[in-house]
C-alpha cells in the first residue's frame, strides 16, 4: 500500500496560494498531518481532493501517544483509517514517543528505554495495526531527557520494531540532535538499524542553543552534517523515500524546492551505484 517514492515535502495551508493550481513536479509524493485535515469540508476539501489527484500522499501523524499509559483513543484511529481510506493513503506515520498522560500534553516526550516499555509499546502498536489494516511507521524521535535507560536508544528501538512487525521511519536530523545532546556517534545508530524495516524518511532543520544542545524545531535549512547523515544512510540502508519537514518559518516554496532537489540529487548517486531498494517504492 505504500505509493510514495523518491523526494517529498510537506503539504500545509500556509503554502496553498503558492502550489495551486498545479502542484511542483520537483515533489514526488507530499505529507500531511491528518489531525490538520480532519474533519475535511468546503474549500479545503476541494483543494485536498485536486491535490491528491496530483501526487501520492502520505501522512504523518501528531497525537497517537503510542507510548502513553492512557488507553488508546478507538475512535479517534477509526477517524484516521476512514481518512486514509477515502483519500487512498497507504502510509500513516507517527511517533515512537508520547504526547497524553492524564490529558494531552501538546509534546513529544520520550518513552523509558526498558523491556518493561517495550512490551507496552508493542501490545499498542499491534492493535493500532490491526484497527488500521496496514503497518504502523514509527518515527525515531528526538529527546532531551532520559528517564530511563536500562536499554540504549538503538536496542529499544530494534525491540520494538522486531517484536510489533511495525515498519521505521528514520528521521536522520533527530538522530543527529540525539547524538549531539546525548553524546553518541549518529553513524553508529544508524548502521544498527534493520535495512528492511525502514520504509520512509525524514531530514529537516535544527536551532542551535549550544554546542552541544540541539533542538529538533524544522523551522531552518538543513544543516550539511545532516545531508552528509542522510548519504550515510542510503549507503547503509539503500534509497529509501524521503520526506523535508518544515514546519515553521516556512521560505517560499522555490527555497523548500531547492532542499527537495538535494535530496534527489543523493537518492540518485545511490541508486546509480544499484544502491537502492525497489520494494520502498524508490524511483
Amino acid at each position: 500500500m505504500n505509493n510514495v517514492k523518491g523526494a517529498g515535502l510537506g503539504f500545509r495551508r500556509e503554502m496553498l496560494d503558492e502550489l495551486f493550481p498545479t502542484l511542483p513536479k520537483e515533489v514526488d509524493f507530499w505529507e500531511v498531518a491528518p489531525e490538520n485535515w480532519i474533519p475535511l469540508g468546503g474549500i479545503y476539501q476541494k483543494q485536498f481532493e485536486q491535490a491528491t489527484s496530483q501526487a501520492p500522499f502520505s501522512t504523518h501523524g501528531l497525537s497517537l501517544s503510542i507510548g502513553s499509559s492512557d488507553k488508546l483513543d478507538v475512535e479517534f484511529i477509526k477517524t484516521v483509517k476512514q481518512f486514509l481510506d477515502a483519500n487512498n493513503i497507504g502510509l500513516y506515520s507517527e511517533h515512537l514517543s508520547y504526547c497524553s498522560g492524564n490529558g494531552h500534553m501538546y509534546d513529544l516526550m520520550p518513552i523509558p528505554f526498558t523491556e518493561e516499555a517495550v512490551k507496552h509499546v508493542v501490545s499498542r502498536i499491534r492493535q493500532v495495526q490491526d484497527m488500521l489494516e496496514r503497518p504502523l511507521v514509527l518515527e525515531n524521535v528526538s529527546y532531551y531527557i532520559a528517564p530511563d535507560q536500562d536499554i540504549s536508544e538503538l536496542e529499544f528501538t530494534n525491540a520494538v520494531l522486531s517484536e510489533s512487525d511495525c515498519s521505521m521511519l528514520l528521521d536522520v536530523n533527530n538522530v543527529y540532535v540525539n547524538s549531539i545532546n546525548q553524546n553518541y556517534s549518529p553513524h553508529e545508530f544508524i548502521k544498527g538499524l534493520p535495512s528492511h524495516k525502514i520504509v520512509y524518511g525524514h531530514i529537516a532543520g535544527h536551532y542551535d542553543e549550544a554546542a552541544d544542545l540541539k533542538v529538533d524545531t524544522h523551522g531552518a535549512d538543513v544543516i550539511e552534517p545532516v545531508w552528509e547523515l542522510l548519504d550515510y544512510a542510503y549507503s547503509v540502508h539503500g534509497v529509501y523515500p524521503t520526506l523535508l519537514e518544515r514546519d515553521f518559518n516556512i521560505p517560499c516554496v522555490d527555497n523548500l524546492l531547492n532542499e527537495v532537489r538535494k535530496i534527489k540529487a543523493i537518492q540518485s548517486k545511490h541508486a546509480s551505484s544499484g544502491n537502492t531498494s525497489s520494494s520502498r517504492g524508490v524511483a
